[in-house]
């Protein structure tokens, strides 16, 4: 049987640590919550890599490194309301759950979505709740939020989305296609979004984002 606790402290070790996430919330955060229990239970065993894994038909499991800065980029307090897009079986919502006091996910793929609240529900995340919808529309019901976490490469964030923003709130997703990305993060001040570009992030790319229409004269 393999030792999770382990490797679970190893990837903070050996992954998180030397690439500059410093966060101590999100690096305690993401040694406690049981990874493999989010994957297929033939690949627990791979729940670990320091690569982004499939575990359904062009769905993933994010690189832990890139999901930790990701993490780590959104700032998140106690007490926030954050927005998970696309959780997938639930991953990063358990991991969000223990960093705010609410996480909305919302999951387009029903089957997924159901595996995520089973997850959730198994791990007694009573304040992360899973939504089916598409993922480009957010949940504004539940809104405004404090963070958003886009989980995959998006070609551009969505009004509908940045729209779902407090005064302060903050939302974090990479950006780009194909082999180049960046990490942004996207700031509401009133009526103004402020975007920085953080740094160089590859992601395999979220269902339900069309690409940004391209203009021909």
């Amino acid at each position: 049987m393999p030792d999770f606790a382990a490797a679970r402290h190893h990837m903070v070790q050996n992954q998180l640590e030397p690439n500059r996430v410093n966060d101590m919330r999100v690096a305690s955060a993401m040694e406690a919550i049981p990874r493999e229990r989010f994957v297929p239970e033939v690949m627990a065993g791979v729940a670990y890599l320091d690569e982004d894994i499939e575990i359904a038909p062009g769905r993933y499991l994010m690189e832990p490194m890139v999901f930790a800065r990701l993490l780590q980029s959104a700032d998140t307090q106690g007490g926030e309301i954050a927005l998970d897009i696309g959780c997938v079986t639930g991953y990063s919502a358990a991991v969000l759950a223990s960093l705010v006091g609410t996480v909305v996910a919302v999951e387009a793929d029903e089957d997924l979505a159901a595996k995520a609240t089973e997850n959730l529900t198994a791990l007694e995340a009573d304040n992360a709740v899973v939504m089916v919808g598409d993922h480009a529309a957010g949940y504004a019901g539940q809104g405004p939020y404090d963070v958003i976490v886009i989980e995959g490469q998006v070609p551009e964030v969505p009004s509908a989305l940045s729209d779902q923003l407090t005064d302060g709130g903050r939302l974090v997703a990479v950006i780009g296609s194909g082999n180049v990305g960046r990490l942004v993060r996207i700031t509401r001040s009133g009526d103004n979004l402020l975007q920085e570009e953080l740094f160089d992030a590859m992601l395999p790319p979220l269902t339900g984002f069309d690409q940004p229409e391209k203009f021909s004269f």
